[in-house]
């Protein structure tokens, strides 16, 4: 009985120091692969959009005082299918919410992220119907990301409130009402940041009901790394609908490195380290055909950087800190 206790405990310190290895192997890889600040480089066709008079027009920059109320920035990668009936809904409500209140002003930019459909196309239908000055197109030369295409879109505003909203338009736009209720009962604002991020967690039971085991074992396997790892304050960091403040947005957008679909959790993980309020506001959701994720390999690639935000972060490789966009 000694032998076998003796070989047992043998064992399990063979294998707790092959996972202490392991775990430091991780931090070295996360470390040495880490870009010290994110690429917030421009190409040169980037630094302009296209008016709908078919002129080019420099764009603006977050650093720029404000000019409009709301900014709403649409990453958009091929999307020629489902961008119309988000912008229709979308135009409709902020055209007469201007009605109402003249002091109201907005843009919505469309963030064409390299696509190879005809989205480019459908936006520009937009901005020739209500003109370049209440809708623009920022094509990117080639697609970065989801991440990547919502930070050149807000690099890209002029509003002082930023709104990102999905261009497949599951979250009803109305709700950006309350979204907006949210934001205000958190001020006063410090240094005039703030977030407020629409929330499906209300909705959870009903999708799990309609999911397979195997895609709410990963839901849940995903959410837990999110707690465990990065972001404890917000149930639901992926839905697409956020409102930050200019200052909010520049704050955190400017330190931003991931640049796919993890991109939500490291921009809450940073707004949690420079202590900005976050409201979490439950809206509409419905689930639209479409969705660019696959299953495994999209929450996959997730885990991997949810592992690597908080390693790189906690090593050092990356630190809070802002910067100027070229």
């Amino acid at each position: 009985a000694m032998a076998l206790l003796s070989s047992v405990a043998a064992v399990v310190t063979a294998l707790a120091a092959l996972a202490a290895l392991f775990l430091v192997l991780v931090c070295v890889i996360a470390h040495v692969t880490a870009r010290k600040m994110p690429t917030l480089h421009r190409c040169e066709e980037e630094k302009f959009f296209v008016n709908y008079e078919g002129r080019r027009e420099s764009v603006p920059s977050i650093h720029d005082p404000p000019v409009k109320e709301l900014s709403v920035v649409v990453p958009s990668y091929n999307e020629e299918d489902r961008l119309p009936l988000m912008m229709d809904e979308a135009l409709d409500y902020l055209e007469k919410r201007q009605k109402r209140d003249a002091s109201f002003t907005y843009e919505v930019i469309v963030v064409n992220d390299g696509s190879k459909d005809q989205t480019e196309k459908v936006a520009m239908k937009y901005c020739k119907k209500y003109g370049s000055d209440k809708v623009r197109v920022l094509s990117l030369v080639k697609n970065r990301g989801k991440g990547g295409a919502v930070r050149m879109g807000v690099f890209s505003c002029r509003g002082r409130k930023i709104l990102m909203a999905d261009a497949d338009g599951a979250t009803k736009f109305a709700d950006i009402e309350k979204v907006e209720e949210g934001l205000k009962n958190l001020q006063p604002w410090p240094n005039q940041l703030a977030i407020s991020c629409g929330s499906r967690a209300h909705l959870e039971k009903d999708s799990i009901a309609k999911r397979s085991y195997f895609r709410t074992l990963l839901m849940y396997g995903f959410h837990f790394l999110v707690w465990f790892l990065c972001v404890r304050e917000i149930r639901d960091t992926q839905c697409g609908f956020k409102l930050l403040t200019r200052e909010a947005a520049l704050r955190t957008f400017s330190t931003l490195h991931i640049e796919r679909w993890a991109f939500d959790v490291e921009l809450l993980y940073i707004a949690q380290c420079l202590r900005i309020p976050i409201a979490e506001v439950a809206v509409n959701w419905t689930e639209i055909e479409g969705s660019k994720l696959v299953p495994f390999w999209s929450w996959l690639q997730m885990g991997r950087d949810l592992l690597f935000i908080r390693l790189r972060y906690m090593t050092g490789a990356w630190q809070i800190e802002t910067r100027k966009c070229n």
